[in-house]
């Protein structure tokens, strides 16, 4: 059988191999990792995480994927190198507490030789530099000749670590020499750049046996010696097609080929067009797959990560010459390489090229004028200076620019970036935003709560069968500390065997109810996760003491519980609306499930208009009057996906997931608590939709009896109102109808009879102006009048004036307002309105506009008007005087 040679048959190659060496092929997980340490998923070890440090038990003890990954370290030199890319595909073998180096190393060798087909003599072996073990697996158990293996330091990349606190270990490479023709030669290790693009590293063995607290701090081991391996498939596809670079590879060069296509550009032609081709290429792969995994852009976290690769490939296209989209193209060419491997990318593909052309667009309308502000600000600069934080800031903010972008540009032309200054500004920028923030601090486990879940394990949970079950307690916590008993008035987190309280996670609110033992009682406030499996009850205690090692009766409070479930069920049915009438690309971002109510966040392009509102809304109770059954099952993550279940990015889920099924229409991975049929959600009303970020909307919603009594104080309005019309409640709409049409008609009439009388008292108090030089000038006053009504009546006079200036002032409530306006001819030289009123404002105790046509003021010591009059006709003389 020939060796592999296409992307694909690499993929199947390596899955095969490990197969039929007793591992699982896991598929690739998301790019948002459910990892709180982490962005995105940027190695295939993310995933099984939680199995190296312990945390959780794996499900098998050897696994094989090919997981999706991004890393945007790399991103500023991706299009000048051969083979660095912020999006790849990583192929590992992984053994939790199994095999060791015994087994990797030779297993690794035998698969580059024997069936990638790569010959013994190009390749080159790495270890880190105290690794005698594998060194005596290389050289003695695989045979490969000691000069061919080289030890190194961590820096020079043989001991890999996340970058991250976390699991890290020693590491052995495998290189592949590609000759003279691509640098010196003397091996990988010490031979810097040059020895980069001669000697390529296809495949890293890490050995995963100790944790860190931060880069290369080993603080310990971990519980069992683990195997981690990684080789990148962009860079095998290069070494084994024979071509030069990760962009000629027939997982790669189609979607250049769509850029060249896209922007008139030929790659090999021009060394500044190669390198944006191979970044439209990188960055169009990178984009498809993170809109497909759900993420939207905006100015945060991943979202912004996307927002950047968007904004980056526009910006190189535009500077190609590209006048069309171009994003849509890129990922439409994407689909088309990897739709086979990845269906969910083929499926999404339209709601991908939607997000990225919106995002574009949006882009596009403000890229010009930005670089043009860009390009003028550098060709103001002194060679080797720094372009201004503040130009950068503004950039960003007005133009959308990332200041990364901002700082590319600016080096293309030799200049720096003011860093520090536009850390500056963001920091006051967000010090300004805190002011509308309200939250609280974060929940973090303490080592008492990992003292608890290492002795005893997870909690029982019993809550999906019943709601109320015997528990032993087994720890209390006060105030952080482990005590033996807590008593009446105490407030205290008790942390039983068994439980059927559901502890808050998924958006689903903890329940409460009661915790009683033979000696006391409590109300249990919330239950909470302060560790995954964990249940920790928040108690009030109400009587007598409760004691660690007594048996307990729990009792969830029924009624809040069932409103819950009902909210909870709704969120699911609402999803399944949105989706049918908004578009499959809506996914759930979030949500918070109440007794009674709920909030759902999910991703949406564009404001719900009221109509879809009331579709979406339709649908949901179409679905609940039908009352389909409710069940939930579980099954493997495999299973589900061939269902079609949805997951949420970001939620947590083991190999064996729970779905929850509403009829044939809705089934969601999901570990709530749910009804058993969808009539039991009583109706479902949506009350709100918002933005709360770039492309993610919220929706509120009432459920069950919240919502009824919600409905009936509408309906009890709807009634107030028509009986106050006089009028049946269906005719109440076009009642006010008529009677706002009645009102507008008033007020034009009242608006004509006001200019009426303010074009008699302008006439008149023109009549009475004074005589300065070769202009007049008024100042009168004129009580009761509002600003805008003052402002008006101000330019008549001023036009009938001619060369003049009108100085008027009005007190309502207590406070002043002072209107000065300058004749169009005299402003220009030395007569400003601001001027004018400065003092007078001063008196009033306040301050004046500074247009110096038409300047407005005023304070709250109307009782000065009279002073302010006679200061602004001062002013004004010696204005007019000097004119």
């Amino acid at each position: 059988m020939s060796p592999p040679r296409s992307g694909a048959e690499i993929r199947r190659a390596f899955l095969d191999f490990f197969r039929r060496r007793e591992h699982t092929v896991v598929p690739s997980a998301p790019l948002i990792p459910v990892d709180p340490t982490l962005l995105l998923t940027n190695a295939g070890m993310v995933p099984f995480k939680p199995y190296f440090l312990g945390e959780q038990r794996p499900p098998y003890r050897r696994a094989v994927s090919v997981q999706k990954c991004l890393r945007t370290i790399d991103i500023d030199i991706v299009g000048t190198t051969s083979r660095h890319a912020t999006f790849f595909e990583m192929l590992g073998n992984f053994s939790f507490g199994d095999y060791f180096k015994e087994k990797a190393i030779p297993w690794a060798y035998e698969f580059v030789t024997a069936h990638l087909g790569l010959d013994p003599e190009t390749l080159w072996f790495t270890i880190f530099e105290d690794d005698d073990e594998a060194a005596a697996i290389w050289i003695d158990g695989v045979g490969v000749r000691p000069e061919r293996l080289q030890r190194g330091s961590a820096a020079q990349g043989t001991f890999w670590q996340m970058g991250v606190p976390g699991p890290c270990g020693p590491s052995s490479e495998i290189f592949v020499d590609r000759g003279p023709a691509f640098g010196p030669g003397g091996g990988p290790i010490g031979g810097g750049e040059a020895a980069e693009h001669r000697y390529i590293e296809i495949w890293n063995l890490v050995f995963m046996q100790h944790i860190q607290d931060e880069p290369y701090h080993v603080v310990g081991d971990l519980p069992a010696r683990n195997i981690d391996t990684g080789m990148g498939l962009e860079r095998a596809a290069m070494v084994l097609q024979g071509v030069p670079t990760i962009f000629d590879t027939d997982l790669v060069r189609p979607v250049l080929a769509a850029a060249e296509g896209l922007t008139g550009a030929r790659f090999g032609v021009d060394d500044r067009a190669d390198v944006a081709l191979r970044l439209l290429a990188d960055h169009g792969r990178a984009l498809t797959f993170l809109i497909a995994d759900g993420v939207a852009p905006s100015n945060e976290g991943r979202g912004y990560v996307l927002r950047r690769l968007v904004r980056r490939a526009v910006r190189h296209a535009w500077g190609l010459g590209a006048e069309g989209l171009v994003t849509p193209g890129l990922a439409a060419a994407t689909v088309e390489v990897m739709g086979e491997a990845y269906p969910a990318v083929a499926e999404a593909a339209a709601g991908i090229a939607e997000t990225a052309e919106r995002e574009e667009v949006r882009f596009r309308r403000t890229l010009e004028a930005g670089y043009a502000l860009l390009e003028r600000e550098l060709d103001g600069l002194a060679a080797g200076t720094e372009v201004p934080g503040a130009t950068a800031f503004r950039l960003h903010d007005t133009y959308g620019f990332p200041v990364e972008l901002t700082a590319e540009i600016a080096a293309e032309r030799g200049f720096g970036l003011d860093r520090g200054g536009y850390d500056a500004e963001m920091q006051e920028q967000r010090r300004r935003a805190r002011a509308a923030w309200k939250g609280g601090p974060g929940e973090e486990a303490s080592p008492r709560h990992r003292g608890i879940l290492d002795r005893f394990g997870p909690t029982d949970f019993v809550g999906y069968e019943r709601l109320e079950a015997p528990g032993r307690i087994l720890r209390i916590l006060r105030d952080g500390e482990a005590v033996e008993e807590t008593a009446a008035g105490d407030q205290a987190e008790i942390y039983l065997d068994r439980t059927p309280f559901y502890a808050e996670s998924g958006g689903q609110v903890g329940d409460s109810g009661t915790l009683d033992t033979p000696t006391g009682s409590g109300r249990v406030a919330d239950t909470r996760f302060p560790l995954p499996g964990l249940h920790g009850h928040r108690v009030q205690v109400a009587s007598g003491v409760l004691r660690v090692g007594q048996d307990a009766v729990l009792r969830v409070d029924a009624d809040r519980r069932e409103r819950i479930r009902r909210s909870h069920t709704g969120t699911h049915v609402l999803h399944w609306a949105l989706r049918e009438v908004l578009g499959p690309h809506v996914q759930q971002a979030g949500s918070l499930v109440e007794p009674g109510r709920f909030r759902f966040d999910f991703s949406h392009y564009a404001a719900v208009a009221a109509e879809e509102l009331g579709v979406v809304e339709a649908a949901a109770n179409e679905r609940v009057i039908e009352n389909a059954r409710v069940r939930a099952f579980e099954v493997s993550r495999r299973e589900a996906e061939e269902l079609g279940a949805l997951a949420f990015f970001g939620e947590k889920y083991g190999e064996e997931v729970r779905v929850v099924e509403a009829g044939a229409f809705s089934r969601e991975l999901c570990g709530g608590t749910h009804v058993d049929a969808t009539g039991q959600i009583g109706p479902v009303v949506v009350v709100q939709e918002s933005s709360i970020g770039s492309n993610v909307r919220r929706v509120e919603a009432y459920t069950g009896s919240h919502a009824y009594r919600h409905l009936s104080d509408l309906r009890a309005e709807l009634l107030g109102v028509a009986q106050r019309l006089r009028v049946r409640p269906d005719g109440a709409e076009e009642a006010v109808g008529a009677l706002v049409a009645r009102n507008r008609d008033l007020e034009k009439r009242l608006e004509a009879y006001e200019a009426q009388t303010r074009t008699g008292l302008a006439a008149a108090l023109a009549e009475e102006a004074e005589s300065v030089g070769r202009a007049r000038l008024v100042v009168a006053a004129r009580p009761g009048l509002l600003p805008d009504e003052l402002r008006a009546l101000a330019v008549q006079v001023r036009d009938r004036l001619g060369r003049g200036l009108v100085v008027l002032g009005a007190e309502r409530d207590g406070k002043a307002s002072l209107v000065a306006a300058v004749g169009r001819d005299l402003v220009g030289g030395r007569i400003s309105a601001a001027a004018v009123l400065g003092p007078a404002a001063r008196l009033l105790g306040g301050g004046s506009s500074r247009d110096p046509e038409l300047a407005q003021a005023g304070g709250p010591h109307g009782e000065r008007l009279g002073e302010a009059l006679e200061a602004a006709r001062r002013a004004g003389r010696e204005a007019l005087e000097e004119a």
